[in-house]
């Protein structure tokens, strides 16, 4: 999305103020993104007991798996701060195939009933898995993806 043009101080009418707030929403929504995968990447390892009641009981190695997971997170974080306009929708759906990667997890935590970051009942966990969508086209939209996508589509 372009930035609008300024003429002063003023914005160039309507459409430019909703281009500009428009932008800031982008921006707002991939900060957020970013403050999030810090926040659980940290807590990967400042409490990976917890980060264990996400872990299906069927995955081999659940250490390992808190572990690379954090790491992903981090990375991703890095990414969604600092990628260049043009890599962002590239990050955008890595960003949200993690998110969907990490879904049968939110499952597992709500069919087994293990209670952890703060879902300690069925209602708070099902919220958590219908919260997990929400992460995913937040990524795609912050990033451009979504839109990137859709215009390489009409072109064809």
């Amino acid at each position: 999305m372009r930035e609008p043009r300024l003429r002063g101080n003023v914005v160039q009418g309507v459409s430019g103020i909703i281009a500009s707030l428009a932008v800031m929403s982008l921006r707002v929504v991939r900060w957020a993104l970013v403050l999030l995968l810090v926040t659980a990447g940290v807590g990967h390892f400042a409490s990976a007991d917890t980060f264990r009641a996400q872990v299906p009981p069927w995955m081999p190695w659940p250490e390992a798996v808190i572990a690379v997971s954090g790491v992903i997170e981090l990375v991703l974080a890095a990414a969604l701060a600092v990628a260049p306009a043009r890599l962002r929708p590239t990050v955008g759906w890595v960003v949200a195939a993690f998110f969907v990667a990490v879904f049968p997890g939110n499952i597992s935590q709500y069919l087994t009933g293990t209670a952890a970051f703060g879902l300690d009942s069925d209602a708070a966990r099902l919220v958590r898995l219908l919260f997990q969508p929400v992460l995913v086209v937040a990524a795609l939209w912050c990033t451009g993806a979504w839109a990137t996508w859709r215009s390489r589509r009409a072109r064809t």
